[in-house]
């Protein structure tokens, strides 16, 4: 149920019945308890004449289900690293991550050839990591990367260059031939980080560099 909401965010008891293969009562009698315990949480909403529908999401306590990697823990090193070395040692240590980070995506998605192939695989190592990752192609042709839980927030709040870093990572291991914008963010309040990933045309760098 809670990571249904995590994945699908808000939705009403009937969706979520229909989404897990149960019925509506037993998905009702769930987030009850689930509410009790600070779970779970929810708002009416009255999208048309009549009864307003009842929408359900996680409370922080919800999302606090999900792994952090001792994100805490994180995010006092962080604090600590400015203390002690300044602006520019915090600087070093996020270069000296996004450079490990970059090789390890790089050698992972080297050996691919299509672009999506490499997005696919990129999204199932970040699942490894905590990320809850998932694709899919919209009808335009653009990628889109999601990323349903962020394990670091904690440490990105106190430390918004981390997610600057990542954005860069993604860019630099799927190479040139794509554009990748950041549409969703979590620390802006959204529920998720989701990517928009668009390959360019041919020629159109070099088309670029003439302009």
């Amino acid at each position: 149920m809670l990571y249904s909401l995590k994945v699908a965010g808000s939705q009403t008891a009937a969706a979520l019945a229909d989404r897990l293969g149960v019925t509506p009562v037993a998905v009702r009698q769930m987030l009850a308890r689930l509410n009790e315990d600070g779970l779970v949480g929810f708002e009416d909403s009255r999208e048309s004449v009549g009864r307003p529908k009842r929408f359900w999401h996680l409370t922080d306590a919800g999302n606090g289900q999900f792994p952090d990697n001792h994100a805490g823990l994180t995010a006092d090193i962080l604090a600590s690293v400015s203390a002690v070395f300044g602006d520019a040692g915090l600087d070093r240590l996020i270069s000296h991550r996004e450079t490990a980070t970059l090789n390890q995506y790089r050698a992972a998605l080297e050996p691919i050839d299509s672009i999506e192939a490499k997005v696919e695989h990129l999204a199932e190592i970040r699942s490894a990591e905590g990320y809850m990752a998932e694709t899919r192609r919209e009808a335009n042709g653009d990628l889109i990367l999601i990323e349903n839980h962020c394990p670091i927030c904690v440490a990105a709040k106190a430390c918004q260059k981390l997610c600057r870093s990542e954005l860069d990572v993604f860019q630099a291991a799927l190479g040139p031939d794509v554009e990748i914008k950041r549409f969703e963010h979590i620390l802006k309040g959204a529920r998720r980080c989701a990517y928009r990933i668009t390959e360019k045309q041919p020629g159109s760098s070099q088309l670029a560099m003439k302009l």
